[in-house]
C-alpha cells in the first residue's frame, strides 16, 4: 500500500463520500464507529494521501438544538467530541496532502472554527437541499449547480425521513453523489 494512494474514510458509514476514490483504483479504508468495522478513537498512524472525517452529527445539528442542554448534561455531546477530537488527531498525525470533515450546520463550528465551505447538494447537481459544513485542507469543488425538487413542506425529501432509527439517520448521512464526485475531480 502507497500513500500516494490510500484514502482513510473516517465515520465513513455507506462509503458513499470515498466511492470515487475507490472506483478510480485508491486503496479506501472505511472506519466506522456504528459498525464492527472499528473506531476512530483507536485507529494507528495509517500513511494515506487523503482523509475524509464525517463524525457523528446527531449531538451537533441545529435540528436538534432544543436537545443540547440535555445531551451536554449526561455526556451524548462529550462522547461524540471524542470521536471529532480522534479524527483532528488522526488528520495531524497522517499530515494527508488533503482532508476534509464534513457535519450538517450546527454547533460543531464552536470548537473547529469557521468551516472553509458551506453547500447543498444542489450546488452540485443532486436536486435538494441539506446545508452541510466542510472543514480542512482540500481544493474547493467545482459547482455544478441545479434546482432543488420541493417535495414536502420543510423542503427536501431528507426533510421527510425523520426518525431516530439507525436506518433513516444512515439514509440522511448518505453524502449526495454529485458532491461526491466533484470533491474528487478536485482532490485527486
Amino acid at each position: 500500500m502507497t500513500a500516494a494512494k490510500v484514502i482513510l474514510d473516517l465515520c465513513g458509514g455507506t462509503g458513499s463520500w470515498s466511492k470515487p476514490y475507490a472506483d478510480a483504483g485508491y486503496t479506501v479504508i472505511i472506519v466506522d464507529p456504528s459498525t464492527s468495522v472499528g473506531d476512530v478513537r483507536w485507529l494507528q498512524h495509517t500513511p494515506c494521501y487523503g482523509i475524509l472525517a464525517a463524525p457523528p452529527c446527531t449531538h451537533f445539528s441545529v435540528s436538534g438544538a432544543q436537545y443540547w442542554n440535555e445531551k451536554d448534561y449526561d455526556g451524548r455531546t462529550l462522547h461524540d467530541l471524542s470521536i471529532v477530537d480522534a479524527c483532528m488527531r488522526i488528520i495531524m498525525v497522517s499530515k494527508p496532502t488533503f482532508w476534509a470533515l464534513e457535519n450538517p450546520v450546527g454547533r460543531l463550528k464552536r470548537w473547529l472554527g469557521p468551516p472553509q465551505l458551506i453547500f447543498n447538494p444542489c450546488d452540485y447537481g443532486d436536486p435538494y437541499t441539506k446545508r452541510t459544513l466542510l472543514w480542512g485542507n482540500f481544493n474547493t469543488p467545482i459547482q455544478n449547480p441545479v434546482t432543488p425538487i420541493r417535495s414536502c413542506k420543510q423542503g427536501s425529501w431528507i426533510q421527510k425521513l425523520g426518525g431516530k432509527s439507525a436506518k433513516t439517520k444512515r439514509l440522511r448521512s448518505v453524502t449526495p453523489p454529485g458532491f461526491a464526485k466533484a470533491f474528487f475531480d478536485a482532490n485527486r
